[in-house]
């Protein structure tokens, strides 16, 4: 992924979030730290957050949506939120939760304005393991990722985001209830459901 650059609105800077060389020991600063000095307008603390956090909003963002340029705009416009209202953060959850509630919300937005798009094969070649000196059993991973794209673009959007961020993220139900602005029940329920969908739709690879 390439570095992200995320304008900063409201202070008119546009701000190249990859830290130099010299900025370096600021990378071992808490999720705290780093919050109190954005607030008070450190662009570089900011920098930091973006360069910590990023790269795992954008893997979900672009396995929930299933393109990569919505997926840089929904992670653009997420971080440029974040700025805009660092001073609504709370820490009642943590960072990382409420960063990936942001791509959560706008990931929904864009969904509901767009056609859904099929999920690519190479977002989910990560997902089984490789077979590069076996070409039986490479072709059947090909087959394995067929199906399992076409069963993850199948699930509503609330199924697949909790699916993704308790399999692939590994948050809590309370993380993950947090990042969806839904009750842990619901989250819960959302979870089973998708589970259950994926199970029978590759019961055939059992």
């Amino acid at each position: 992924m390439a570095p992200l650059l995320v304008l900063v609105s409201g202070r008119g800077h546009a701000v190249d979030m990859e830290p130099e060389p010299e900025e370096v020991l600021s990378q071992q600063a808490t999720d705290g730290a780093l919050v109190r000095a954005a607030r008070l307008g450190d662009v570089q603390a900011f920098a930091v957050i973006v360069d910590r956090h990023g790269p795992a909003m954008y893997r979900y963002a672009v396995r929930l949506l299933h393109h990569d340029a919505d997926a840089v705009e929904v992670v653009q416009e997420s971080f440029i939120s974040a700025w805009k209202n660092l001073h609504t953060f709370q820490g009642r959850s943590n960072l990382r939760t409420w960063l990936f509630r942001l791509v959560s919300r706008r990931s929904a937005d864009l969904q509901r304005t767009r056609r859904p798009i099929p999920i690519s094969d190479d977002l989910l070649s990560t997902m089984t393991p490789s077979a590069h000196d076996d070409p039986l059993q490479q072709a059947m991973d090909d087959e394995l990722l067929q199906a399992l794209r076409r069963a993850l673009a199948e699930l509503p959007l609330h199924q697949r985001a909790s699916w993704l961020l308790r399999e692939v993220e590994a948050m809590s139900y309370d993380e993950i209830a947090t990042a969806l602005a839904l009750p842990v029940g619901s989250v819960r329920g959302h979870l089973h459901r998708a589970r259950k969908a994926l199970a029978m739709r590759m019961a055939t690879w059992r």
